[in-house]
């Protein structure tokens, strides 16, 4: 799958995932430009390594400005952002419910509102969030971490009905839990057997991203058993 010449803002590019996603996206063509709150200090691979924080609508009005005068426009958008905590419902503080859905949803809601106007103006545009299995079903003990996911699938569909004929699509990627290092440290008597490999989700960002796929829009794809 390539997506040659494509600019693609990829939001937590210097994250786990990322170490996985960029790349790919490098080796398919696309012009990279990674958003972090701390970025990477090794840009050797080609990319734009910009600082941001994509929770701050100010700050993402700024770095999608930033990116569209530096490299001209913005063809893809990749959000990466999320996080975990575990917690049920009686157990979980404001603090970290608060948390769960600015990281897991309110980041996409920014970059998408934030990237609409440009996309929308130029008839074309890709916008691809990693979202979770976890939002259609749901297991106990990560009550804040699956509300904030089921919020963003519910964002997607909202905005594949406003985008419908607009040139511009969403779609996401459900993984099941990434196989990370970092997960499998924290679950070492779990077998990761069945959870989502870094690469296919890589792969299916990719399609989602290319021209390939302009007329799919609103999907929301399981990655993982």
């Amino acid at each position: 799958m390539r997506v040659d010449g494509k600019v693609v803002l990829i939001a937590g590019g210097s994250g786990a995932l990322g170490g996985t996603v960029v790349p790919a996206f490098l080796a398919a063509g696309a012009r990279a430009v990674t958003a972090d709150r701390s970025p990477s200090a090794d840009h050797a691979d080609g990319r734009l390594a910009l600082r941001a924080d994509v929770t701050d609508e100010a700050d993402v009005r700024r770095l999608v400005d930033e990116v569209i005068r530096t490299v001209g426009r913005i063809d893809v958008l990749v959000n990466l952002v999320g996080g975990f905590a575990p917690g049920r419902v009686e157990t979980t503080d404001l603090a970290l419910w608060q948390r769960m859905l600015t990281t897991n949803l309110t980041a996409a809601f920014l970059l998408s509102k934030t990237l609409l106007p440009h996309m929308k103006e130029r008839g074309t545009g890709r916008l691809v969030h990693v979202a979770a299995w976890a939002a259609v079903k749901p297991f106990p003990g990560a009550a804040a971490y699956i509300v904030a996911k089921s919020g963003l699938l519910g964002l997607i569909n909202v905005l594949a009905l406003e985008l419908n004929g607009s040139g511009v699509t969403v779609n996401a990627v459900l993984p099941t839990t990434i196989d990370t290092p970092a997960n499998r440290a924290g679950m070492p008597g779990v077998d990761p057997a069945t959870w989502a490999r870094p690469a296919s989700i890589a792969e299916t960002l990719l399609f989602l991203a290319s021209d390939e796929a302009n007329q799919i829009n609103g999907a929301t794809v399981p990655i993982g058993a």
